[in-house]
């Protein structure tokens, strides 16, 4: 490996690490959400967290942008949420000699880490305003394209139990989420140390940028160059193709999905100090970057089939590449 790179790897492993110990200050038992939120970002994906009030999904994001250095917007979403109380709209306004003409007032969606709150509350048009800007980092408002800052990334929360008053988003919209990350309780010791004071709010106004937006865009690119050999690549399209054919399986996996999978393996490898993807972390990603993707069938439904038990079956059925690197 060139000095350069090698210097690059060792920054990359570096500042990750850097994040994760300040993020670690305040979100407590929550490491794995952590990690993926932070490999989301780093992959220049979007995120979904799933969990019930009260377990610090907010919490998380503010803290993201805090030790990020990067400005944060949140908007509730709610039913009478409109596309414009995103993106922005024109408004008519008058200049010194009474001339009138249009400006644009941009929404909320203009910051680098966006927090939609309960996703799911807000009507299928309202959800598919941040189609535009998920995939394509722009907003387009009467023909005018706005570009958006970098970094850039959507982080929404919803509630799985709870499906009174809610749209569930359409397949359209879960396939922009690079991944979906479930927020579990935090464990017993975790919890005693919440109630004694560690974490929470009040340490949350002691952190410290660790990282500036050139960092974070720097240690993307670094990490789009991390080697993906060949018997890795088929790998990854053996495992889609298995779900594309399950019979279990509606819809299987996309090459948006395939892709995905790969940008995240490369950040993985990256974090853990390697230039090299290896099975193992394209097997720890499968499920939250392509479960919320599937469409079990009908059939599968009736009896009681996920989407992560048919992710499991795909693992047990394509073998592992032999002459794949490894540690």
């Amino acid at each position: 490996m060139p000095a350069g790179s090698e210097s690059a790897a060792s920054d990359f492993r570096r500042d990750f690490a850097l994040m994760r110990a300040e993020i670690g200050k305040v979100i407590v038992g929550q490491q794995e959400v952590i990690d993926a939120v932070l490999t989301c970002l780093l992959a220049d994906g979007h995120v979904l967290l799933e969990g019930v009030p009260g377990l610090g999904k907010t919490l998380l994001i503010r803290t993201l942008s805090r030790v990020l250095d990067l400005r944060f917007s949140r908007i509730q979403f709610t039913p009478d949420l409109m596309p414009a109380d995103i993106v922005g709209t024109n408004l008519v306004v008058e200049d010194a000699a009474g001339q009138k003409y249009f400006e644009f007032q941009p929404g909320p969606i203009f910051a680098n880490i966006i927090l939609a709150d309960e996703i799911n509350r807000a009507s299928p048009k309202t959800q598919s305003a941040l189609l535009e800007s998920m995939g394509e980092e722009q907003v387009t408002v009467d023909g005018t394209t706005h570009h958006l800052a970098r970094p850039f990334m959507v982080i929404a929360t919803q509630n799985p139990i709870e499906h009174q008053g809610t749209y569930p988003l359409p397949e359209a919209q879960l396939d922009r989420f690079l991944m979906r990350v479930s927020v579990g309780y935090p464990g017993r010791d975790d919890e005693l140390s919440i109630l004694s004071g560690d974490g929470g709010d009040p340490a949350l106004h002691n952190l410290r940028p660790v990282v500036t937006s050139e960092t974070i865009e720097a240690m993307g690119r670094h990490a789009a160059q991390i080697h993906v050999s060949v018997a890795l690549s088929s790998y990854l399209v053996d495992l889609a193709t298995v779900t594309r054919r399950h019979r279990q399986l509606s819809l299987g996996m996309s090459p948006r999905a395939t892709l995905g999978l790969q940008q995240t393996a490369r950040v993985r490898a990256a974090a853990l100090g390697r230039s090299f993807v290896i099975p193992d972390d394209v097997r720890a990603l499968l499920h939250p970057v392509v479960a919320h993707r599937l469409i079990v069938s009908p059939e599968a439904q009736i009896q009681g089939v996920t989407a992560v038990e048919v992710l499991d079956d795909v693992l047990r059925s394509v073998p592992v590449p032999v002459d794949a690197p490894v540690n």
